[in-house]
């Protein structure tokens, strides 16, 4: 494989969207099958989130891969079977239209190509879950994820003053990692329900028999509870504070309420599944209540309701790198069955000990659902002028109110307010829409429903879509314009 040659194959196999742990896995797996694999990613390099940078960490010296940690070394080996593979690789390429047969609209350095693939496999990954609160949307405030990717793909760490707050396993992780790379972390506040604790205590036992994952987790804490200043559990009502920028940080425990000076917050409640992609291709979805988010309906091998539409990794439910490397393996384990490369026995067979390790670690993930379960004033901000849609500045306050006159979900939200018309497509307020107009109106969120995604799911010109290579007219279509008369006739 060389991803310096251009590629421009109309029709594959499979196609794959994302080159994280689950794209690579079945893109090896698929390519050592016999199948035509082209991988779509969005990065310069392979990887994803979880392997960001990580051709270029060895060169940074041993130190920096012992600052990212073992977990993060794992995908170097990875990424050296992928570049080996016969996969088609093209990086920085973005789908902005999928259609539930196979199709793709993709746009990438040398314009906008349409592509036909057998079978789709939506590798997308996840995202961080969004945190309305109050001072959100100050300069200076930005995800605890988006500040880890800072670390891996640029060597980056903060010297301005630092505050994460949020709850989760990523909290302790990058804090830790921040830590040993210098940053100037002045104060850790961990928003994790106690309830949750005592939710989440029958679990533990049986999570610990699943890895060291746990023990791995409670070490982090330790460092970085005895290396930070200010470091503080069960909090709540968090606020930022600032005019032009963050300033500082107040929070209620239960001795009261705190503040903590600062000029950069980095915040986190976990991670959900990034669901564009499978959503735009008609795949039908349910509401994860342990989770609190949407995840499409799949099999065992990731096939979802969808023909031809395949997701594996978190984006098909929230597991993990190493999950998401079992996933790839069975997903393109699916396709090379469902296209007679490998008889379905030979699929079962084959695909064994990847869902006996999926369901060895369930019990770790039961645990960690229940224990990091995100608060009610996360999930719905219960400040009125607490922005939601920042893309079209709607509050939480407006979505109330719409919801007091019969508004029935964020779809109809468009209607009112132009929620999630913005150029982020719902990504940022989606969920957070949909809880606030559910709670409003006593409904779940299955009741209420998501937002419908309509291409194109990422920005593209007027003119890439004029020049577009690889489209014909519907076969239906007739003329595209209509037919002149015949000179000398009447």
């Amino acid at each position: 494989m060389n991803d310096s040659t251009p590629m421009h194959d109309s029709r594959v196999d499979l196609a794959i969207i994302g080159a994280g742990p689950a794209g690579l896995a079945a893109a090896i797996t698929a390519s050592g099958l016999g199948l035509t694999v082209s991988v779509l990613d969005e990065g310069r390099r392979p990887g994803g989130q979880i392997y960001r940078g990580i051709e270029d960490a060895p060169a940074r010296g041993e130190q920096w891969m012992t600052l990212l940690g073992e977990d993060y070394a794992r995908g170097l080996d990875l990424v050296k079977r992928f570049r080996a593979s016969t996969a088609q690789y093209r990086p920085e390429h973005s789908v902005f239209d999928i259609a539930p047969d196979g199709g793709l609209g993709i746009l990438g350095p040398d314009g906008a190509h349409w592509i036909e693939a057998e079978r789709v496999l939506v590798a997308t990954g996840a995202m961080e879950r969004p945190v309305p609160l109050p001072g959100w949307t100050l300069p200076g405030v930005m995800g605890a994820g988006a500040a880890q990717t800072l670390l891996k793909s640029s060597a980056l760490v903060p010297g301005a003053r630092t505050v994460i707050a949020g709850s989760g396993p990523l909290v302790y992780l990058v804090a830790r990692q921040m830590q040993t790379g210098g940053a100037n972390l002045v104060a850790v506040l961990d928003t994790t329900p106690r309830a949750n604790y005592r939710r989440a205590a029958p679990l533990l036992a049986r999570a610990m028999l699943a890895g060291n994952e746990i023990r791995k987790g409670l070490a982090w804490r330790r460092e970085v509870k005895k290396a930070t200043p200010l470091f503080r559990t069960g909090v709540r009502n968090v606020h930022v504070e600032g005019v032009d920028a963050v300033e500082a940080v107040s929070f209620e425990t239960g001795g009261g309420r705190g503040r903590v000076d600062c000029e950069l917050v980095l915040l986190h409640e976990g991670i959900v599944p990034n669901t564009q992609l499978a959503m735009a291709a008609e795949a039908d979805h349910d509401y994860d209540e342990l989770q609190a988010c949407w995840r499409p309906r799949l099999d065992a091998f990731g096939r979802s309701s969808a023909p031809g539409i395949l997701v594996a990794g978190d984006g098909g439910g929230i597991a993990g790198a190493d999950l998401a490397v079992e996933a790839g393996h069975l997903a393109a384990l699916a396709v090379a069955a469902d296209l007679e490369r490998i008889s379905h026995a030979e699929a079962v067979e084959r695909g064994a000990a990847a869902r006996a390790a999926i369901e060895r670690k369930s019990a770790l993930r039961r645990f960690l659902d229940t224990l990091y379960r995100p608060r009610d004033e996360v999930l719905a901000p219960s400040h009125d002028d607490t922005l939601v849609c920042r893309c079209e500045e709607v509050t939480a306050g407006e979505l109330r109110q719409i919801a007091a006159m019969g508004c029935s979900g964020p779809n109809q939200a468009k209607a009112f307010t132009r929620c999630g018309m913005g150029p982020c497509q719902g990504r940022m307020c989606g969920l957070t829409a949909a809880a606030v107009l559910a709670r409003a109106g006593g409904r779940s969120m299955a009741e209420v429903g998501h937002l419908r995604i309509r291409p194109p799911i990422k920005p593209i010109t007027v003119g890439e879509l004029a020049a577009l290579d690889g489209v014909g007219p519907p076969p239906d279509a007739g003329p595209l314009l209509p037919t002149a008369p015949d000179e000398g006739t009447d």
